[in-house]
């Protein structure tokens, strides 16, 4: 099914035409899901969120003032959701502190993870990815699954374009970090072997 540009069911949708908010569910609803799901992990919650967030993004609708796309103002109300549902649970996530992070080089992880094959690696991305923060986590998600900008990412969370490259950079070093201590795991199992 071809979509119309957001802003023309928007229009429609302030016009007083109902069904053309349709539309716009049926475009983003596989993107705002998958924002919440990726922030709080469960795939009620994160229905209820997306559900949530199409009902406010009606509701505020004509606030909405057009300076970034409707798809990000949009995308930044499911986020906002999310994180504060997060927020209300209080989870504990596993954290490094910089000091360890700053023990190793990236350059250190490149070469050892390039003593691995693709599917070891990918096992290890994903334990290492589990370990982030919500927040780190929907920001990488983000940036490498979804492709977003660093401009539409500050967009979304609120975060400065300076701050998303930084959390960028530093996500990035914590991975390879998890991943370095993943193997120096392997490597002691395997040799009591």
């Amino acid at each position: 099914m071809a979509f119309e540009d957001d802003s023309f069911y928007v229009s429609e949708v302030l016009k007083g035409n109902v069904n053309a908010y349709t539309m716009l569910i049926n475009k983003h609803k596989s993107m705002v899901y998958s924002i919440c799901y990726k922030i709080v992990r469960k795939s009620e919650e994160a229905e209820e969120l997306a559900q949530d967030t199409f009902l406010k993004a009606y509701e505020k609708l004509d606030k909405f003032r057009g300076e970034a796309k409707f798809s990000t103002w949009l995308y930044r109300i499911a986020y906002n959701a999310a994180i504060s549902m997060t927020r209300k649970r209080r989870l504990e996530v596993h954290a490094l502190d910089d000091s360890t992070i700053a023990n190793y080089s990236e350059s250190e992880a490149h070469q050892n993870l390039d003593l691995i094959d693709y599917e070891e690696q990918q096992q290890m991305l994903q334990l290492a990815l589990n370990t982030l923060s919500d927040e780190d986590y929907t920001i990488i998600h983000l940036f490498y699954l979804k492709e977003l900008s660093v401009s539409e990412i500050s967009t979304i969370t609120g975060l400065s374009e300076a701050n998303v490259k930084v959390k960028l950079h530093r996500i990035r070093k914590k991975l390879y970090v998890q991943m370095q201590e993943e193997m120096v795991k392997n490597e002691a199992v395997a040799k009591k072997i």
